[in-house]
């Protein structure tokens, strides 16, 4: 995710976010057919005792994700009735046990649930924050697969993430922590699965999600458009777009299919930007190594968002970064390819708790400043040294890279603060000051081959650093990764922490970081801002790194 941009990076104006959706369930009666209602039925064992949510132990978000089992895929059906509207769901679990389970939880929230069968046979539920506490009327056991079918309503208004209203539809940003507000899952990137969704839809509506088609159906004024992703999937990384959209297809390196979402009225002005998403691949391509999905593409909505987030095979942006923002090309053009680099980092290779974030961010918004020190726009020292010099300021308003600080309860997404964009490039930068180019180039590609559609953590990155240098990094890397203060940066003893650069980013960024997202925003801000804060004077750059999104 990246903060949007607003203004000319020059500007010492930060970017705000703003995140509109809501989420959560509800099944259509169209779809009743196929799960019928029935809150409760028999339960064999004894009674279950009062229903509180769990979770497995990320300290950021503690009752994210659910013990006990492993969710393997999902389908998930939706009926839209327009953007105002509940829409109708039946969402489908398959799992398998890791522990004999006569109760078992799912993340669902701002919805309603009409019925919920376990193996085919009607389960109890009950309401436990945002947790459904689920009883199935026979144990599973220990290593058994099982299906979970839940008739649901998932609502559009409200805010907190998950659905976000456009000007003629929807489209999804579940990130972090917003998926259980669309549809029931085990909502955390370390559960990762397989996802097929299936979406009916006014005819005069165009429905595109993550994956690659297969196939619709007619049916009276109303189309069922079907879709499903080859590779697994973190639920934060859901997109379905609903609206009267165009699609364009154009062909990437290899002929890797390129498919683009764009409002249809839009289509010939934003025609300029989409013809950058072959180049831009075949870049990353040659950094990193083989694109690691099925099919890429760009959504640009019409929605005000207050970010750019990196959905699996479609990241998602704003129209008005490409029509409103007044930022150079070269800049839009990098934040294009922040959200492309999270394809590898983040979404091929995600993170195993919320706390490997940096990982994520750190790495889209080191090729993001790659790609605009390659064509000659912003100078990666440049740009690192402007982070350096704020580095403490930002550990001090939202912890180290790798230790960040909890978000406020009521912003989640406020964990994105500019520690994890320009903040934890620098971690990267300091890293191959420390083992060399080559030796980082080696690391980057071994690092998202070894771990191609699965998670890891920040010890296993340490850990494949100090293999490829061939010796250990570790006491190099610790101080970097979870010191209050910034290490002193290898080849450079001149740099230092600038006391009103960083009075002036701890201000802005606090002003900013409005919240996770607005720490985000922040962070791209503040992370670009960094370079913003300081980068007035560092222009747009800086302003470019400062506003990153996602």
């Amino acid at each position: 995710m990246l903060p949007s941009p607003r203004g000319r990076p020059s500007s010492a104006r930060r970017a705000r976010r703003r995140r509109t959706a809501a989420a959560a369930a509800a099944m259509t009666a169209a779809l009743v057919a196929f799960c019928p209602s029935s809150a409760a039925g028999p339960v064999t064992a004894a009674d279950p005792p009062p229903p509180a949510p769990r979770g497995i132990g990320d300290r950021l978000f503690p009752y994210l994700g659910n013990p006990g089992y492993d969710v393997t895929a999902y389908d998930i059906a939706l009926r839209y009735h327009g953007n105002d509207r509940p829409l109708d769901g039946v969402t489908t679990l398959r799992a398998r046990a890791t522990a004999l389970l006569r109760t078992f939880n799912l993340d669902f929230a701002h919805g309603t649930v009409r019925s919920l069968r376990v193996d085919g046979r009607p389960a109890r539920f009950a309401r436990a924050g945002e947790d459904l506490v689920v009883t199935p009327a026979r144990p599973v056991r220990d290593g058994a697969p099982f299906v979970v079918t839940v008739a649901h309503t998932s609502d559009p208004s409200g805010s907190g993430g998950g659905w976000v209203r456009t000007r003629d539809g929807l489209a999804m940003a579940n990130q972090a922590d917003a998926a259980h507000r669309v549809f029931p899952c085990n909502d955390h990137p370390s559960d990762k699965a397989r996802f097929t969704f299936r979406v009916t839809a006014p005819a005069n509506l165009t429905v595109v999600a993550g994956g690659t088609p297969l196939g619709r159906t007619r049916e009276g004024g109303s189309i069922t458009w079907r879709y499903r992703l080859a590779h697994p999937m973190a639920t934060e990384l859901a997109q379905i777009s609903i609206g009267r959209s165009a699609v364009l297809h154009r062909t990437g390196p290899g002929g890797l299919p390129v498919r683009d979402v764009v409002p249809a009225a839009d289509r010939e002005r934003l025609a300029r930007w989409l013809r950058r998403t072959p180049g831009q691949l075949e870049w990353m391509e040659k950094k990193v190594g083989p694109y690691p999905f099925e099919t890429y593409g760009v959504l640009i909505a019409r929605a005000r968002t207050g970010f750019e987030l990196e959905t699996q095979t479609l990241s998602l942006f704003e129209s008005g970064l490409f029509t409103t923002s007044g930022m150079p090309s070269w800049y839009i053009e990098s934040i294009m390819v922040h959200e492309l680099a999270h394809q590898w980092f983040g979404d091929s290779v995600s993170p195993r708790r919320w706390t490997d974030l940096w990982l994520n961010e750190g790495h889209a918004t080191w090729y993001e400043a790659l790609y605009g020190d390659e064509r000659g726009k912003m100078p990666l020292e440049r740009r690192m040294r402007l982070a350096y010099r704020q580095s403490d300021a930002w550990r001090a308003t939202g912890g180290p890279p790798a230790a960040p600080a909890p978000a406020d309860p009521d912003q989640q997404i406020g964990i994105f603060r500019p520690v994890m964009y320009d903040g934890s490039a620098l971690v990267l930068y300091a890293l191959r000051q420390r083992i060399g180019p080559a030796a980082f180039e080696r690391l980057e590609r071994r690092w998202v081959r070894r771990y191609h559609d699965g998670v890891a953590s920040t010890a296993d990155f340490v850990r494949l650093a100090s293999q490829v240098a061939g010796r250990d990094l570790s006491g190099f890397l610790r101080p970097w990764l979870y010191g209050r203060t910034t290490p002193g940066m290898p080849g450079h003893p001149g740099w230092k922490p600038d006391a009103a650069a960083s009075g002036q980013a701890v201000t802005e960024a606090g002003g900013r970081a409005d919240g996770g997202a607005d720490g985000k925003a922040d962070g791209g801000a503040d992370g670009k801002a960094g370079g913003k804060a300081d980068g007035k004077a560092d222009g747009k750059a800086d302003g470019k790194a400062d506003g990153k999104p996602g």
